[in-house]
């Protein structure tokens, strides 16, 4: 009598692109938006630090601000995101260059706002450049993963 053992598998190796084929686009978008906000808020914390005023109109620029603002504009470039994944030819691409426009006026508030100082509006870009460099390149990361559309 003979008896035949269950086949154990061979263990799969995942890689970065495997696992991001997988991960659905706005859980991508939530965990960038999360290390976004946390990571502008420590910018912003270290600028205090550093004495930067952070001040609008003698107004301080509350911390928490720069967490809300990062998850608020993270939520809608992931929402942009899943629906390029859906409808657009070269997702990625089109991400990126949609979002590298809208970046780049995202600085026309801080720079033209009065009634503040040249520390605080170079704070206020760097930081849109901190969110952006971590949100956009996740979502376009996981986007390049999305087959490319039937023509």
């Amino acid at each position: 009598m003979t008896t035949t053992g269950a086949q154990i598998p061979a263990p799969t190796t995942w890689s970065r692109s495997s696992v991001l084929a997988i991960t659905p686009v706005w859980r991508v978008g939530a965990l960038a938006a999360v290390v976004a906000a946390a990571a502008t808020t420590l910018f912003a914390l270290g600028a205090k630090a550093l004495d930067v005023p952070l001040e609008v109109d003698g107004e301080a620029i509350p911390m928490i601000a720069f967490a809300y603002i990062t998850l608020w504009w993270s939520a809608v470039g992931t929402v942009v995101a899943a629906l390029l994944a859906r409808r657009a030819k070269r997702p990625a691409r089109t991400f990126g260059v949609t979002t590298l426009v809208l970046t780049a006026l995202s600085f026309v508030p801080p720079l033209t706002t009065d009634h503040i100082d040249t520390a605080t509006r170079v704070t206020l870009s760097l930081s849109h450049v901190v969110a952006a460099v971590i949100v956009i390149s996740a979502l376009a990361a996981r986007l390049s993963q999305v087959p490319q559309a039937r023509q």
